[in-house]
């Protein structure tokens, strides 16, 4: 069983989502990987010394699936932030 692959669930250990469950999106190489977590959806790097790997594993292309993994809502995933609006300056 390869510990650092797509798809796999494992729990944050360290950070702002520390114990939160998290999958990885994406391996970028042998110490990092691309994760979402349940607290934060948005996919981040991630360091694989401060993941604690379980042993389940799902599709990660399967929203619906990893939604009720990581025990969050669907429309949360992807979802961008309105862009600020800049305050127009009157010119004199």
């Amino acid at each position: 069983m390869a510990l650092i692959e797509e798809g796999r669930i494992c729990i944050k250990k360290n950070g702002r989502d520390a114990g939160s469950k998290a999958a990885i999106t994406k391996v970028v190489d042998s110490k990092f990987v691309m994760v979402v977590t349940g607290i934060r959806p948005k996919e981040r790097k991630c360091n694989v010394s401060h993941l604690e790997f379980l042993p389940d594993k799902i599709d990660i292309k399967n929203r619906a699936q990893l939604a009720k993994t990581l025990e969050i809502e669907e429309a949360k995933f992807d979802k961008k932030p309105a862009p600020e609006k800049k305050a127009k300056t009157e010119k004199k």
